[in-house]
């Protein structure tokens, strides 16, 4: 490429690296070495950039089952893109729950010098945090540490989907008959490792208690798949008639709804329902599903900008606690919730 525009390869280089007019390299020399790159397709050597800024314009991504499950595949959009609007590439390894497999991807991307690391988790929960992940800027995604560490973390704001849950019942005007399927009553009836189920309850408790309602009763899940949802409900069933159920998942509400109907109930008319998640399911059931949604692209945006901020940051500091940014969830209003009943 320098042989075509004429002029020496440390010229050249100078002139592509941005430095002519500070080395006072003539306007007509850059623009036929600027001319001369374009007509040749020339793109600089990344691995020889990175050596000499000290960057490689890469991040790793490393996560349980986030990579290959549908529900969750816009957490990966959202931190692709977030990465692609600063110019970076993201290199995506998945450990499907192997910490050894872990610990050899975290060992793989520092090996190829990445500037910054997401660790995520598919499910919202606690986990074990790496030792050596703090050799790199690291964020936790949808997950957060056993034990204080300076790495920062982003979940999404479970404790006030709860409320919102708990708020869509409550301006429907429901008092009574409110009922919960998958955790509850108590803060301890919950799912094992499930960080999201403990501040659902949270909010939907602070909620109502806000307006002094109580929560009737509950029936919890072993998993949030659909099977336990329809025979939590038909136990919940055969001693109680509800106005009201909240759902902690939709797969748990899809199971609800095969139990209401089973005894001729009908949703909303006879009981309303709300859930978590959006889940496409929730637009396909009949009739469609209110739930708040779990802000999947938001998350992986939200984990790569702090990710930067992070890598500016000066990591002298070892001895602080990471920042916990809480990514808000929204509602989707849709048919399964109606105006309560007038008492008889």
């Amino acid at each position: 490429m320098a042989k075509a525009a004429g002029v020496s390869r440390t010229t050249a280089s100078l002139v592509l690296s941005g430095r002519g007019r500070e080395l006072r390299i003539s306007q007509d020399v850059e623009q036929r070495v600027l001319k001369a790159a374009d007509e040749l397709q020339y793109r600089p050597n990344i691995v020889s950039v990175g050596l000499r800024t000290g960057t490689t314009r890469t991040i790793g991504f490393i996560s349980d089952t986030v990579a290959t499950s549908r529900l969750a595949g816009d957490m990966i959009k959202g931190a692709l893109e977030a990465a692609r609007d600063r110019g970076f590439m993201l290199f995506i390894g998945e450990t499907e729950g192997d910490a050894e497999l872990e610990g050899l991807l975290l060992q793989a991307m520092q090996d190829r010098q990445v500037d910054g690391l997401v660790l995520a988790s598919m499910f919202t929960r606690t986990i074990k945090v790496p030792k050596t992940i703090t050799a790199t800027p690291a964020v936790l995604l949808n997950a957060l540490p056993e034990q204080p560490t300076p790495l920062p973390a982003v979940l999404p704001d479970e404790v006030e989907a709860g409320r919102r849950a708990a708020r869509i019942l409550l301006e429907a005007g429901h008092r009574d008959g409110i009922y919960l399927i998958g955790a509850g009553p108590g803060l301890r009836d919950v799912p094992a490792e499930s960080l999201a189920a403990v501040e659902r309850l949270v909010g939907i408790r602070e909620a109502l208690g806000g307006m002094g309602v109580t929560v009737a009763g509950a029936r919890t899940c072993p998993d949030w798949q659909p099977e336990y949802g329809l025979a939590a409900t038909r136990d919940l069933l055969r001693t109680e008639r509800p106005r009201a159920l909240i759902c902690f998942n939709d797969r748990i509400a899809m199971g609800a709804y095969q139990a209401l109907d089973d005894v001729g109930l009908k949703v909303p008319a006879d009981v309303s329902v709300v859930s978590f998640d959006d889940h496409p399911i929730a637009s396909w059931m009949r009739p469609k599903l209110t739930t708040v949604a779990l802000p999947h692209y938001e998350l992986g945006r939200k984990a790569v900008d702090v990710l930067f901020t992070e890598i500016d940051r000066d990591r002298a500091d070892s001895d602080r606690v990471g920042e916990v940014h809480r990514v808000p969830m929204p509602v989707r209003g849709r048919e399964s919730v109606a105006p309560a009943a007038p008492e008889p």
